[in-house]
């Protein structure tokens, strides 16, 4: 059995939240007060304009402006649409035949306010659970899309339509999580949407319009909704007031979960304690060393991921291939690890050390297959490819860590590296000869990083003279400590 613990740290600023098994960080999760947003929100909302030129309406939702409703985003227009396409081409009624001022309205957020701009509404509700979407407005039970298996789809529709119940109850989206899940985490999943579902229905006849009446999960209920498992042995949380909210949110959806609560003792903060903080800043950087002595280096680019695993140090092996085939082992399980840690998904590329027996490299696969099982992301994994490559994918299920917590350098624009300071020495002698045959100026002075303007003073004062007699003009020298290395300004005077 896997010894998981769950570490949630909350401050005003931001929830993070960490997986640790048998002592390890595998999973880190971050969400920002600041960057929290208001999909999904659902609220009971007011007409207070029509507009039958632009076929939409302005709502009064309780934000600071007006949030923007399109006829096409009307449930009731689909549903036309969608019954008509079966009839004949009949044009929906307009939108001012089926809203009007002062009209109480449920709707659902889903583009947040940007600028001058207002929130985007639709009033198809659909609300999350961890392996179904709850539709109450609409029978059908469908299938995500990313479940490409046509048998496997029709095999998942018929096992959630056996589990519903005999009155209505709305329809359902299977989502990628249910491939794997079995009834009782399935019914346990329709019940917790409906009861959401019905309170909400009950909020809409006691509070007034516009009011809030659901808002998506945060951190801390979306870890005790998808994250615990039976591994879990304990949640750990560092605050006694979203202790208490997480158990009562616990005690309704999760009663299982509740027992495993607990709030964190002594003054050490939580993430020190179990070195998750040092855990976060080593998963920062390109590389990770590995215990035997090898390394693996990792970039993350926008099109795919590389990793490259390296023997290092390590030479404890008979043999040069067995050393080779240790240093692979222990990288598969590191980089299943360093995927899920990092959040990285797409296209991943790895390029293990090269490996003569085939029987050696069968067992890397097969290790990097058993470490990747652990993942909750979906991935595949393809052979080792004609160059001694394994290319594999990761399902993209939310931001990078690198993503989150970085921005590109402002000093390389995110390439990783810098000109030397010879090459914007010469750079900057080019270009005074492109300035001298355009302009005619007394003289001309360079504004540079000091790394720059000492090497003009010492290795490369000759080239500055024969460059002076050159253009027939003095060249003054200015250190600019605020310039970084490639920056550089040349000022006529």
């Amino acid at each position: 059995m896997i010894n998981e613990q769950i570490l949630v740290n909350v401050t005003p600023q931001e929830t993070r939240v960490a997986v640790v098994q048998h002592g390890a960080v595998q999973e880190l999760h971050i969400e920002r007060t600041s960057t929290r947003g208001i999909v999904g929100n659902v609220y009971l909302g007011k007409v207070v304009r029509v507009l039958p030129g632009m076929q939409s309406a302005f709502i009064d939702v309780g934000l600071e402006r007006a949030a923007f409703l399109h006829v096409a985003d009307l449930w009731e227009h689909r549903a036309y649409n969608h019954h008509q396409s079966k009839q004949g081409a009949v044009q929906p009624p307009p939108i001012e035949k089926m809203l009007f001022e002062g009209q109480s309205l449920i709707v659902q957020v889903s583009k947040d306010p940007l600028g001058t701009k207002g929130a985007r509404l639709t009033t198809q509700i659909s609300l999350a659970g961890r392996m179904l979407v709850h539709l109450p407005q609409d029978p059908h039970i469908g299938v995500s899309q990313r479940i490409e298996d046509e048998q496997e789809r029709e095999e998942l529709r018929a096992k959630v339509a056996s589990l519903m119940p005999d009155e209505n109850h709305g329809g359902f989206i299977v989502r990628t999580h249910a491939e794997e899940a079995n009834a009782d985490e399935l019914i346990a999943d329709v019940q917790y949407l409906q009861r959401r579902w019905r309170e909400m229905l009950d909020l809409t006849k006691r509070l007034p319009a516009p009011s809030l009446i659901y808002q998506d999960l945060n951190m801390g209920q979306r870890v005790v909704r998808d994250l615990v498992s039976t591994d879990t042995t304990m949640i750990v949380v560092d605050s006694k007031e979203s202790l208490r909210s997480l158990i009562e949110f616990a005690e309704t959806y999760a009663p299982e979960v509740k027992d495993r609560l607990k709030l964190h003792q002594g003054e050490r903060p939580l993430f020190e304690m179990y070195n998750v903080e040092e855990e976060l800043q080593r998963a920062l950087g390109r590389r990770v060393d590995l215990k035997s002595g090898g390394y693996l280096i990792i970039d993350q680019t926008e099109a795919l991921t590389t990793v490259d695993v390296n023997t290092g140090g390590y030479i404890g092996a008979r043999n040069f291939e067995e050393t080779v085939f240790k240093t692979n082992l222990e990288a598969a399980q590191a980089i299943a690890r360093q995927l899920r840690l990092r959040n990285l998904g797409g296209i991943i590329v790895i390029d293990f050390i090269d490996m003569s027996t085939e029987s050696n490299r069968t067992s890397v696969l097969e290790e990097l297959q058993k470490a990747l099982d652990r993942d909750r992301a979906r991935t595949t994994v393809t052979n080792f490819s004609a160059l001694g490559l394994v290319e594999m994918t990761r399902k993209r299920t939310r931001e990078s860590l690198a993503h989150l917590l970085c921005e590109p350098c402002p000093s390389c624009q995110g390439k990783g590296q810098v000109k030397t300071a010879q090459t914007v020495c010469y750079e900057i002698m080019r270009e005074i000869v492109r300035e001298s045959k355009q302009f005619n100026p007394k003289e001309f002075r360079i504004l540079a990083n000091p790394a720059v303007i000492d090497l003009f003073l010492e290795e490369e004062a000759q080239h500055l003279g024969m460059l002076e007699e050159f253009v027939g003009k003095p060249i003054t020298l200015q250190v600019d400590n605020l310039f970084v290395q490639e920056h550089y300004d040349i000022i006529l005077t």
